[in-house]
């Protein structure tokens, strides 16, 4: 044993000294690996803008605003935390914090000052995605106006300016440099002149609102080039000629409201192609001859509204067709002729609106059985007969049931209690069920093999369609 102490001490000491050195080096190079691998500023977030757009900010809200004093009270526009109220920010590639959405008019969005007038920096700031203006521009006039360098790389994709009776003038032909627009709300301005064609060239457009202004002139043919358009609302202005047939081409549009200008003509056959149209507005123009023969291609329509228009035709059967509608407003139009009974296929109508005509006949039986409408008003027209709804129907509209005007018309004594519609009580010897004439029952059958054979054209083209 003594003999090999000599040999084993020295043995062990290494071994000991080896293991102590080996540990913590070990440790030492997997931690450094880890840091390593992690990027620099990993989970650091830019806080910052950069200095040139933060310029442009606060001189937009010096001329928009009074709330604050907003160099003094946030120098530091989008820093998280104490950002500018009506102010949104996004980093960028670039490690700043860039301007996104800009908010003004309303609560809790800085307010506009009286002397506010239109900002044209607004579309040098190349990050920018949304701008809205409400009801800022009311005293000082002032105009939609563009810088003169090139927008080709505006990030705009929505410009919203509504109720600004301060803003004046043309809708300036530089708006067509935003390229990324795909929104634009310019409505209750006071914009004059026609309509920009460079507006068209905005492919990217899915919404176009330029209602409630002053703009004259037609409707440019260029609007079919908007093959991506959903909505496009032209109403309340002063626009004349006749609604473009390359309306057809809009496939994707589900709104189009054309109403309160001085539009002539008729609607043009080209609109059955609007397979997904579910709004159409007409009223209050100068349009007139009969409805397109495809009118009843509309199968996605809820909302159909022209009253007010010099039609002087009869309505067409075709109208009980479009299943889905939920409104149908054909008021002061000069209607003549029966109530089509297909209007009866509509029960989903909520609102049927057909007063101030010089419709005849009886109010169709079949409809006392609309269950979902809540507005019924045929006043005003050449009605006669016997009204064909019972106590539980008259007391549901109530007042929304609305059938004065009509001498011819009269309610029978069991439903006279019910709710006052405007006429008088029938005479005993005047029931509902009156005998039907031979010279009646042949309009009566023609008119349901007219109606079979369009219901029959329709499940063909439907067919055909598919195919």
């Amino acid at each position: 044993m003594w003999c090999t102490f000599p040999i084993s001490l020295p043995l062990l000491f290494r071994v000991l000294l080896l293991a102590l050195f080996s540990i913590p080096f070990v440790s030492t190079v997997s931690i450094h690996a880890k840091r390593q691998s992690q990027p620099p500023n990993a989970d650091l977030q830019p806080t910052t803008m950069v200095p040139s757009e933060a310029e442009i900010l606060f001189k937009i809200m010096e001329t928009m605003s009074s709330d604050q004093t907003w160099r003094v009270s946030y120098p530091n526009p989008c820093k998280p935390g104490s950002s500018w109220p009506g102010i949104e920010c996004k980093p960028g590639s670039d490690n700043f914090l860039h301007v996104s959405r800009l908010d003004f008019g309303s609560s809790p969005n800085p307010t506009c000052k009286r002397t506010a007038t239109f900002p044209s920096q607004i579309f040098t700031l190349p990050y920018l995605q949304s701008v809205f203006f409400f009801n800022c521009f009311t005293h000082t006039k002032t105009s939609l106006s563009f810088p003169p360098n090139n927008l080709s790389n505006s990030s705009l994709q929505q410009l919203s300016l509504r109720s600004n009776p301060a803003l004046f003038g043309p809708i300036q032909p530089q708006i067509s440099s935003l390229k990324a627009l795909q929104i634009l709300t310019l409505s209750q301005n006071h914009f004059t002149g026609p309509i920009p064609v460079e507006i068209f060239s905005l492919t990217s457009l899915v919404h176009i609102d330029l209602s409630y202004n002053m703009l004259k002139g037609s409707i440019p043919t260029q609007v079919g080039n908007l093959i991506n358009l959903v909505g496009l609302d032209l109403s309340y202005n002063s626009l004349t000629g006749s609604i473009p047939d390359m309306i057809g081409q809009l496939a994707m549009l589900q709104k189009l409201d054309l109403s309160s200008n001085s539009l002539v003509g008729s609607i043009p056959d080209s609109i059955e192609k609007l397979k997904f149209l579910v709004f159409l507005a007409l009223s209050n123009n100068r349009l007139g001859g009969n409805f397109p023969k495809g009118l009843f291609m509309l199968q996605s329509l809820q909302y159909f509204i022209m009253d007010d228009n010099p039609m002087f035709i009869t309505l067409p059967v075709e109208l009980g067709m479009l299943v889905k509608l939920q409104e149908l407003r054909l008021a002061n139009s000069g209607y003549s002729g029966s109530i089509p009974p297909s209007l009866s296929m509509l029960m989903n109508l909520s609102t049927l609106s057909l007063q101030n005509n010089r419709l005849t006949g009886e109010i169709p039986m079949s409809f006392g059985s609309f269950s979902h409408i809540y507005h019924l008003n045929l006043s005003k027209n050449l009605l006669d007969g016997v009204v064909p709804f019972n106590a539980n129907f008259l007391e549901r509209l109530g007042r929304n049931l609305d059938l004065h005007g009509n001498p011819g018309l009269c309610l029978s004594s069991a439903e006279a209690d019910s709710v006052k519609i405007g006429v008088g009580i029938c005479s005993k010897n005047l029931s509902l069920s009156k005998p039907v004439k031979k010279s009646q029952a042949a309009p009566g059958l023609s008119y349901s093999f007219f109606l079979f054979g369009v219901l029959g054209v329709f499940s063909v083209h439907q067919i055909s369609f598919l195919l």
